[in-house]
């Protein structure tokens, strides 16, 4: 992944599953950010079989702090049952930095 920055409004996070992910009722990325406050952003399946899953950001203020953010996958499966997947960290730049 390149680089994020701070109020950056192009880009798309791409995470894997691994496992497949074929009609699930709900999609999304979770995450936690510097100061440890977690939120979801729904996700779109990119390929299903392989468990691959996008959310492409298009608005300034989703990442407002720079530092350390951990991001992973969360799914509910058509038949209820749901699962989080492996916690990805990625940092989140100063403009200029």
């Amino acid at each position: 992944m390149s680089k994020i920055y701070v109020g950056q409004s192009s880009f798309r996070l791409t995470l894997t599953t691994g496992v497949n992910v074929t009609a699930p009722l709900t999609v999304q990325i979770k995450y936690r950010d510097p100061k440890g406050i977690e939120g979801a952003w729904d996700a779109t399946v990119q390929t299903a079989a392989t468990g691959v899953i996008y959310k492409d950001f298009t608005e300034a203020d989703a990442f407002d702090k720079a530092g350390r953010w951990t991001a992973w996958a969360y799914v509910v499966f058509s038949d209820g049952r749901d699962a989080d997947g492996e916690p990805y960290q990625f940092r989140v730049y100063d403009v200029g930095r």
